[in-house]
């Protein structure tokens, strides 16, 4: 999915995006030798739609978000086109990157517990972002905080503000970050499994914020191992196993007609009202170590599809509009 021709910042795409990735690839050199996390992996987000990203925990999701904000810890080497409002993010200093990040795009992170300094109030970490990206102060950062903090659903928002990270549930620590996040009204914000460890009321409220965020025309990847909250919320999926990405569809034909071995295997684990007591199908083995990917197809040694033609590597098939496989299967 190679777009040229991108127009100058502050535009779309020539395809109307508002964020393309182009042959995007992650590693990291060690002693080990070199994991290769995320491997010619290319999407698109267009304006106000939600991408889901999804696979289980290993399969370079959350590379791939901290890639796109320009956050990959050294000694990771990343490469290939980032190209957001048509400017290609991976060719900026570290000064204009960090222009961009918060005020144009922005992350909530997997664990808030770690994302938030556990020395400062909570009202002030929302705060610093309107300070430092808005150049607002004191009280007009503080009330602006407070704010934000109202809109994500914090009960008794002024006394919260008041409160360090440790003193919150997770529930309340995960809408503190999508406070911080959503403070500037970025264009597009990437959350990361946003849902994980919260119980099933908190999940749905959490997703309704973020719901709420794309009806204000702004765009959302949302990365998740969990397919039914993909098909509840997302327009499109990007199925990613072992750094690559196996299947893309809109949610609807995902969920209808998985193509890929693997997409089928996550949609067999998820539990379906009215099916009563129907044992799960999970997928038998675990995912490849980056270091080790094994011969041709990835998902090879896990499949239950596989034929001779899998020892060889897989190229991204279009087999109908909109679709996109990379299974010999579709050959």
């Amino acid at each position: 999915m190679v777009h040229p021709g991108a127009e100058g910042a502050g535009s779309l795409t020539t395809h109307g995006e508002l964020l393309c990735v182009e042959g995007l690839y992650v590693s990291f050199p060690t002693h080990m030798g070199t994991a290769r996390a995320v491997e010619d992996v290319s999407f698109s987000v267009g304006p106000k739609e939600v991408v889901g990203l999804v696979g289980e925990s290993g399969c370079g999701k959350t590379v791939t978000g901290l890639a796109l904000m320009g956050l990959v810890p050294p000694p990771g080497r990343v490469s290939g086109r980032v190209l957001f409002l048509g400017r290609d993010l991976t060719t900026l200093s570290k000064e204009e990157m960090r222009r961009v990040r918060g005020a144009s795009i922005s992350m909530v992170f997997q664990e808030p517990m770690t994302a938030l300094n556990p020395l400062f109030k909570v009202g002030t970490q929302v705060a610093e972002a309107a300070e430092v990206h808005l150049g607002v102060t004191g009280e007009e950062a503080w009330r602006m905080a407070v704010e934000m903090l109202k809109r994500v659903g914090m009960p008794a928002a002024e006394r919260r503000a008041e409160e360090y990270p440790h003193q919150m549930s997770g529930g309340m620590r995960q809408r503190v970050m999508i406070a911080m996040a959503l403070i500037l009204n970025p264009e597009l914000l990437i959350a990361d499994e946003p849902t994980t460890g919260l119980d099933v009321t908190i999940q749905a409220q959490i997703l309704d914020l973020l719901g709420e965020f794309k009806d204000r025309n702004n765009s959302l990847i949302l990365i998740t191992h969990d397919m039914s909250v993909v098909n509840e919320t997302a327009d499109r999926v990007v199925v990613m196993y072992a750094g690559r990405i196996m299947e893309q569809a809109p949610v609807a034909a995902i969920f209808k007609e998985p193509l890929h071995p693997y997409t089928r295997g996550l949609l067999a684990s998820i539990p379906r009202l009215g099916e009563g007591k129907k044992e799960l199908q999970g997928i038998p083995g675990t995912v490849p170590s980056p270091f080790e990917f094994p011969e041709g197809c990835r998902f090879r040694p896990r499949c239950s599809d596989a034929f001779e033609k899998c020892t060889e590597e897989p190229r991204m098939l279009t087999p109908s509009d909109g679709r996109g496989v990379r299974c010999w299967l579709f050959g």
